[in-house]
């Protein structure tokens, strides 16, 4: 995370008046490791991790801009599963965005221990709030193959929108209590710890793989086979990946989490490696996400094809009317080929207002 120093006299968790050394020893970076520790003590891989960090951010703002495009301005009717698709998107464009941010507060603002926090509950607060929408997209998923008339009170866009307003006030509210409590880390404080992480992590997963294995279970029944095989399939490729996306960049990190929490006394080499790694996996979220957009809806794909298309038929068109009219006598072959080439006009699928 930010660059500052780890000298923090004022975050101390002892109340003692004993020495400096032990005052300045914040507890928060057994949980947390900023990123001038990592430079100071392994340069190559910090070299190395923020290669890849650079990396995710552009590919990662580039898909989900693209995806926000697509959701917000070229899906008409706002479902359930689009609702919570445009809220996960946002959160993911505020973990890319944050990582550039993170680089510079390195080399601008390294002894600024306000702004190293508020930066790290952000991005704390965004991860979490991607791990709970993922968790809502599986059981929208679940409620709209399975229980089709059960949920049709609960799936409605009035009740998504509140259920988004919840999580974000959840994610920051929880957040929060985890930073606090590490700040003010002691044994008293670990079972809380480990509920909060509980809470934000572990059952939500424990969710996605149960809905997974129901939804699965389901679908192979005689009941549901007036749906279509699409469907179907797309449902049950939506949930795999979403366990995927969990097993890759969350798992880690909270694994680690919970192995500090059980061992306080973990060697600092091992700790900071480690924090930093599983960080960056979980960045990793942000380029795996638009995965999942692939099936929240049934024209997503086809209309990001067509908008590559469209680049790819005008940059043509033009390339076609420079190279003409830098070529003498051939007036008449560059209308025939321009002609030719818009003759048949791509036509963009309209917004569709079907989901999986």
């Amino acid at each position: 995370m930010p660059a500052t120093s780890t000298q923090v006299p004022g975050l101390s968790l002892s109340n003692s008046t004993s020495t400096p050394n032990i005052s300045d020893e914040n507890k928060l970076y057994k949980f947390v490791h900023l990123d001038n520790e990592l430079y100071e003590d392994f340069y190559s891989l910090w070299i190395t991790l923020m290669v890849i960090n650079s990396i995710i951010f552009l590919v990662g703002v580039v898909l989900n801009s693209l995806a926000l495009y697509v959701f917000c301005f070229r899906t008409r009717t706002k479902t359930t599963s689009v609702i919570y698709t445009i809220n996960l998107i946002v959160t993911d464009l505020l973990v890319g965005f944050s990582l550039p941010v993170r680089i510079i507060m390195h080399y601008s603002a390294r002894k600024c221990m306000k702004c190293s926090l508020v930066h790290i509950f952000g991005y704390f607060v965004n991860m979490y709030c991607s791990i709970l929408f993922l968790t809502c997209i599986c059981v929208d998923r679940y409620l709209a193959i399975v229980q089709v008339e059960a949920s049709r009170k609960w799936r409605n866009p009035t009740c998504a929108k509140g259920i988004c307003v919840f999580i974000w006030i959840f994610a920051t509210v929880v957040t929060f209590s985890v930073l606090t409590m590490a700040i003010k880390f002691a044994p008293c404080c670990l079972a809380k710890i480990l509920a909060l992480m509980v809470c934000e992590y572990f059952f939500p997963l424990v969710i996605i793989t149960f809905f997974t294995t129901r939804i699965m279970c389901a679908l192979s029944k005689p009941s549901l086979m007036h749906q279509s095989r699409e469907r179907r399939m797309r449902a049950v490729q939506l949930l795999i990946t979403v366990l995927i996306i969990f097993m890759i960049c969350f798992t880690p990190f909270h694994v680690r989490q919970v192995a500090i929490s059980i061992n306080p006394d973990m060697p600092k080499s091992i700790s900071l490696v480690v924090y930093h790694v599983t960080v960056t996996l979980s960045s990793l979220n942000s380029c795996m996400d638009p995965i999942v957009y692939c099936f929240v809806t049934n024209n997503f794909q086809s209309t990001m094809r067509s908008i590559f298309r469209k680049t790819e038929m005008e940059q043509t068109s033009m390339d076609i009317i420079s190279m003409n009219k830098n070529s003498k006598g051939s007036g008449t072959n560059a209308i025939i080929a321009f002609s030719n080439t818009i003759g048949s006009p791509l036509s963009l699928p309209s917004p569709s207002n079907t989901q999986i």
